[in-house]
């Protein structure tokens, strides 16, 4: 069954050196119950842990069913190790945190077994007497039920060989008894087994004692007869390739089941591990969502300006703050609104304005706010059509009609809660009546743009303030990229119908689009300072999830160290670490969309400000951190991983 041939090992301590195996030779037959003894530093663990594929040898060959083990991959030592061998340990290495049945049955999870595992397990409970101990956790057994636990776990995956390493050092002598009865037992029914022990009334139990002193095998007695070998089921090869190389979906499973007990078993860590993620994510979505908020309140702002809108207003050029004459300012009138239009297809459409203050009344109650005097298409190209009452119409423009639609902040002022349509206000000591309430325009720096009063520009211009002359126009382009040239077109129109030199500037031209740019990119601005400051909270808690998950492997070092010799591989164990880091941080991200949402909320109920959640901050906040969770996961994961078996399960 397997042959040792002038095998040695020494391991290095600094600058010491320690032969553990020196050139020793070994065959072992089927159905043997083998002890190994000898004092303390003797060889005999190196020699069972090189036994059951825990160990590479330095030198020599070790055949296993005419295959040479110390030439495999890790990968299909661990498969072996799962398969092949079972093992007892004198320290038990039971996982705390997990029942007996769970104790049990963990060695299915990387043998790619998820039939009836479970049933399996209690199986294999009952075979040592503990069955009505399954749910129990270690802390809550004896010495003698934790051994027997940790025998039922060896025989879960019905190995050809079991290996122990001192099975009774922890025990009563009663308890000693016991399990040595049961492995006696086994090998009767046919198993292999190769025991360590310093103990003389232990080897009786086995069939063959060799000793060993100094690295070598000193002696080798055959004190009984081999039980008759159980029939060989699998060959090596079928072992090595029972396992695909890669993980499939229900070992995925099984990681995540190990990992959420892992979790949940450690739950006030766990919860301070996802603190930093839950901070992050929760200021991810409360400033996404300020940000969001402010864009959408910018944009209801950049409607009011209207789209592909000049404005031409008269304004004489000023030099360090002084005007250069008292005639530098153009005069407008309806002639240049006609004009301009003319320049049609290129303009779509114009309209004149004039603008002033007036004292408006209502009843007893009196308000200082700015008139507008408009003309009929002022209503489409600025966004001010009321969406409580009407416009005015053009008949209401040609025949200097006293109406006036009024803006929230004037509503406010004079009426209240009550509806003023049909109301008469005064402007100036001049009846207006009330046909309409402009749509909310917001402030626009200083200016509260609601705190307006809309009326006809013929009104406005013969009987409210007195002027012949508009103060400005709004011009609409017809295509956007024709901004620039309407622009040179509109200029050398008004210069021509003014009369004014090349060199005259005593009007100016802007293109709305460009203050609409401006509070676009300021936006933007915002939102990315926003969503660095927010990411630079999930760095900070991405951090601290890699310190955690370090200290996790640091203090489970004895497990990952059983998991390997259970049949765990390297793969299985960084899929497992990374498995563990990414729940916690999506765990710690769903809350931080929880609490997030709940101070966007708070913040726009208490403090009024404007913020908006969306799905897209949720997804972002979310898949951060998940991949937060997979890349400072991934370190601590791989240093688990590379961790020696047999260094592991001696880590105090």
């Amino acid at each position: 069954m397997i042959r040792l041939e002038n095998i040695s090992k020494t391991y290095r301590t600094g600058e010491v050196e320690v032969v553990a195996l020196n050139d020793v030779s070994l065959s072992v037959e089927p159905g043997e119950f083998i002890a190994i003894m000898g004092p303390s530093g003797s060889g005999k663990s190196t020699l069972l842990h090189i036994l059951g594929f825990l160990d590479r040898p330095d030198s020599g060959d070790y055949i296993i069913y005419d295959r040479n083990a110390s030439r495999l991959a890790d990968s299909e030592l661990a498969n072996l190790r799962n398969q092949l061998a079972g093992f007892v340990f004198q320290q038990f290495h039971l996982l705390r945190r997990m029942s007996a049945l769970n104790n049990v049955y963990l060695p299915s999870i990387y043998g790619g077994d998820f039939g009836a595992v479970h049933k399996d397990a209690m199986q294999r409970l009952r075979a040592v007497g503990l069955e009505s101990r399954a749910s129990h956790r270690p802390n809550e057994l004896s010495g003698g039920e934790q051994q027997r636990v940790a025998i039922a776990r060896a025989l879960i995956n019905d190995p050809m060989i079991l290996f122990a390493d001192e099975p009774t050092g922890n025990l009563d002598s009663k308890s000693g008894h016991d399990i040595m009865a049961i492995l006696k037992s086994l090998n009767e029914q046919g198993k292999t087994i190769i025991m360590v022990t310093h103990e003389p009334e232990i080897a009786l139990h086995a069939t063959r004692v060799i000793t060993m002193r100094d690295g070598r095998i000193v002696s080798d007695e055959r004190k009984g007869k081999t039980a008759p070998a159980e029939k060989v089921r699998r060959t090596i090869k079928d072992i090595l390739l029972a396992k695909r190389s890669a993980l499939n979906k229900k070992e995925l499973i099984g990681y995540f089941r190990q990992a959420m007990g892992t979790i949940l078993a450690n739950r006030v860590r766990s919860f301070l591990s996802m603190l930093g993620i839950l901070v992050g994510v929760a200021a991810v979505i409360a400033m996404l969502a300020l940000g969001s908020g402010a864009k959408a309140s910018i944009a209801e702002r950049l409607e009011t300006l209207g789209s592909n809108l000049l404005s031409v207003r008269g304004g004489s050029s000023r030099h360090r703050g002084v005007a250069r004459g008292a005639d530098a300012v153009t005069r407008f009138t309806f002639h240049d609104v006609a004009a301009i239009k003319s320049l049609s297809p290129l303009i779509r459409n114009v309209t004149g304005t004039v603008s002033g203050s007036a004292q408006a009344v209502y009843q007893n109650e009196n308000w200082n706010t700015r008139v507008q005097g408009v003309g009929y298409d002022y209503g489409e190209l600025r966004a001010t059509v009321p969406e409580v009452g009407r416009w005015f119409t053009e008949n209401e423009i040609t025949k200097r009609a006293k109406v006036t639609v009024i803006g929230t902040t004037v509503l406010d002022k004079l009426f209240g809660d009550a509806n003023p349509i049909g109301k008469t206000i005064k402007l100036n000591r001049i009846n207006f009546k009330v046909i309409g309430i402009a749509p909310v325009k917001g402030s626009m720096g200083p200016r509260d743009q609601d705190d307006t009063v809309y009326i006809p520009v013929t009104t406005a211009m013969y009987r409210l303030l007195g002027k012949d002359y508009l103060d400005g126009m709004y011009v609409e382009v017809s295509d956007p990229e024709s901004m620039g040239l309407a622009q040179r077109r509109i200029k050398e129109l008004i210069k021509k119908q003014h009369r004014l030199y090349k060199d005259e500037d005593t009007f100016h031209i802007r293109d709305m689009s460009e203050i609409q740019e401006i509070l676009s990119g300021t936006m933007k601005t915002m939102s990315t300072l926003l969503g660095i400051i927010a990411a630079i909270s999930l760095l900070v808690g991405g951090i601290g999830i890699m310190n955690i998950m370090l200290v996790s492997v640091t203090e489970r070092t004895r497990e990952i160290g059983l998991r390997k010799a259970i049949g765990a591989r390297k793969i299985d164990i960084l899929a497992q670490f990374l498995i563990e880091s990414m729940v916690m941080t999506l765990a710690g991200g769903l809350l931080g969309v929880l609490i997030g949402s709940m101070v966007a909320a708070s913040l726009s109920f208490f403090a009024g400000w404007a913020v908006r959640v969306t799905v897209f901050s949720i997804i972002l906040a979310t898949t951060f951190s998940i991949v937060v969770g997979l890349f400072f996961g991934m370190w601590p994961a791989k240093k688990a991983s590379q961790l020696d078996p047999v260094e592991a399960l001696r880590y105090e």
